[in-house]
């Protein structure tokens, strides 16, 4: 209990009980995103948004409003990570001296919090952003086959299927070759974000 009250008292001193509310609500939104896996949480949407409301179409490419229920169905889990994420980091970071310090140098709410806590805050955020994203490969091929996209790991699986191991071989490869690019990005994140980290010659 103590840890979901910490977040709602550092909102209240600093930003009142609006920011406390907004705490409040990212907290259940990222529990329930943590609750459901993709392949539960996209026929949920498509039930809810496509077919009661009709807002969305319910499979298929070819239009922006065709991404919106998989984005959010492949972005909900790791939204709801990061927010964790952010929440335990920023907590940490409200505590420390440097923080104390500056705001008995008085600076305003905003700048302690965005200038200050946050970009000492980021880097462990940047380091899951690294590791979600190869489990995010797993993610595509469930999300693809709900909505009927014909993407990559959809291809994939059929190339599996129909083992045509030249096509299997070469999209692995593109797998990987991304999965390793992203990672060296993230490290060369590191080196902006945080000067004091050096990399060996």
């Amino acid at each position: 209990m103590s840890g979901s009250v910490r977040p709602i008292r550092f909102a209240l001193a600093g930003g009142g009980c609006l920011a406390a509310a907004a705490v409040l609500l990212i907290t259940v939104v990222s529990l329930f995103g943590l609750s459901f896996p993709n392949f539960a949480l996209g026929p949920i949407l498509i039930l809810f948004f496509a077919i009661k409301l009709g807002l969305l179409p319910v499979s298929g490419s070819g239009t922006f409003a065709h991404l919106v229920l998989p984005a959010i169905t492949m972005g909900g889990a790791l939204a709801a990570i990061l927010t964790r994420m952010v929440r335990t980091s920023m907590l940490e970071e409200l505590s420390q001296d440097y923080i104390r310090t500056a705001r008995a140098k008085g600076a305003s709410y905003a700048k302690v919090n965005f200038v200050h806590a946050l970009r000492n805050a980021v880097l462990p955020i940047v380091t899951i952003v690294g590791i979600e994203a190869a489990f995010l490969v797993g993610g595509l091929i469930v999300t693809e086959t709900v909505f009927n996209i014909p993407g990559v790991a959809r291809f994939l699986v059929e190339a599996i299927r129909s083992r045509d191991y030249p096509i299997v071989q070469n999209l692995v490869m593109f797998i990987a070759v991304c999965v390793v690019s992203i990672n060296f990005l993230i490290d060369m994140a590191y080196l902006a974000l945080d000067p004091r980290i050096a990399y060996e010659k």
